[in-house]
């Protein structure tokens, strides 16, 4: 199975913008301008830079939407059009959407409860309120817009959402029922919910004077991750039906996993039980044996707990082969971009196959002695690597776990 993308991120607004800016291990952090944050513990996250929805989207169209449905748009249009898939004679009815967004409109909620609350009259909220909001509303719209029939619907698994939005559309594949998806995530949720909801969880880095730094993972003083935004999309499609039409193949999907943690809601399992399996099923699904996977584009939050608990899964899977795997990281670059984070990072593992490259884990300064220094951590600079398999972990919030198993062509 195939595919092909868009991708809009704190580091870049187009694939290759993105890649270049991973290769050369650009931080997409600085102050935040969505807000006045003066008063939050956290002043700064990974904002997308530039973006007016105008610029991509009718005027009316675009004040219907929130933020992080505009960012979705934009993005399923990038990918379709790099598929070329609407200007072939392809079966719409065979043709679904299927979205990740952790949270949805948050930016929307806040606005209108604050309209309400300072007018205490319900006519006054936007008769576009509920639909700006709902984390489903970016699959309808795709839907809509270029009048695709298939399956349709959301994916809501936090963090990890638009994982399981590409593993759900590649099953529905798989299953027979349907021939392409765009699918992927969204999420745009840098505002004062977004900032002050995750400080009151103490789950945000707090490095104000030096952002570009903040997101650290596997290093000694990490101290939490950086809230980014963004969008990622990708069409994928059964591999007959791309090669009968000429079109792109960028990589093969593979294998997929999923699994629990069953532990707690926030903490992930600290042996990392829930992460190894959800690695282990992706790898036996793909019918490969450990000792093909090159590279692990790991969830790497920069979290204390989150870091140590996804390498010691890789060591208890991997064994002595886990030293031999590159590892990185790309949040240390985006930051979090919560539900979209599986899209964009999964983009990004694509990329490292297609170009033989590893992108790094940025500012790491000293390694926490908690991990073991003989991994293959990327740290600090990009490295050459011929890459024939890899995996894309994503994790979230409730002990959701997600793995992509991606192959060269």
């Amino acid at each position: 199975m195939l595919l092909v993308w868009g991708a809009l991120t704190p580091i870049g607004n187009n694939i290759n913008d993105y890649w270049k800016s991973l290769v050369d291990g650009k931080s997409g952090a600085e102050k935040i301008t969505l807000f006045d944050a003066k008063n939050f513990k956290t002043k700064f996250a990974c904002e997308v830079k530039g973006f007016q929805a105008e610029d991509y989207l009718d005027r009316k169209e675009a004040r219907r939407l929130d933020r992080f449905c505009q960012l979705a748009m934009v993005v399923a249009d990038q990918a379709l059009s790099d598929s070329k898939l609407l200007s072939t004679n392809f079966n719409k009815e065979r043709t679904g959407v299927i979205w990740g967004s952790g949270i949805g409109g948050l930016t929307t909620m806040l606005q209108e409860t604050k309209l309400f609350l300072n007018n205490g009259e319900s006519s006054r909220l936007n008769p576009f309120f509920i639909p700006k909001i709902i984390s489903d509303i970016p699959a309808g719209h795709i839907s809509i817009k270029y009048g695709l029939k298939g399956p349709n619907y959301s994916a809501v698994s936090a963090c990890a959402s638009a994982s399981n939005a590409i593993i759900n559309a590649f099953n529905y594949i798989k299953l027979g029922f349907s021939d392409a998806f765009v699918t992927g995530g969204s999420e745009a949720c840098v505002n004062e919910l977004g900032i002050g909801g995750f400080n009151a969880m103490m789950a945000l880095s707090t490095r104000n004077e030096d952002p570009k730094t903040a997101s650290r993972p596997f290093d000694s003083e990490r101290d939490g991750f950086v809230l980014g935004e963004g969008a990622g999309a990708l069409v994928i499609e059964e591999l007959e039906h791309a090669t009968k039409r000429g079109a792109k193949i960028y990589a093969e999907i593979t294998g997929v996993g999923l699994s629990a943690d069953a532990h707690h809601i926030t903490a992930p399992h600290p042996e990392g039980d829930g992460a190894r399996k959800v690695m282990s099923d992706a790898v036996n699904y793909a019918g490969l044996d450990l000792s093909e996977v090159d590279y692990i584009n790991v969830h790497g939050t920069s979290t204390p707990l989150g870091d140590v608990a996804e390498l010691k899964a890789i060591e208890s899977l991997f064994g002595a082969r886990s030293e031999k795997i590159n590892i990185s990281s790309t949040k240390s670059m985006t930051g979090h971009l919560l539900g979209a984070a599986g899209a964009v990072e999964s983009i990004a593992t694509v990329l490292s196959i297609q170009h033989s490259l590893v992108p790094p884990t940025i500012n790491n300064f000293k390694l926490d002695p908690k991990i073991n220094n003989k991994l293959q951590l990327t740290l600090n600079k990009s490295q050459d690597r011929n890459i024939k398999t890899a995996l894309c972990n994503t994790f979230g919030f409730g002990g959701h776990n997600a793995s992509i198993m991606f192959s060269k062509i």
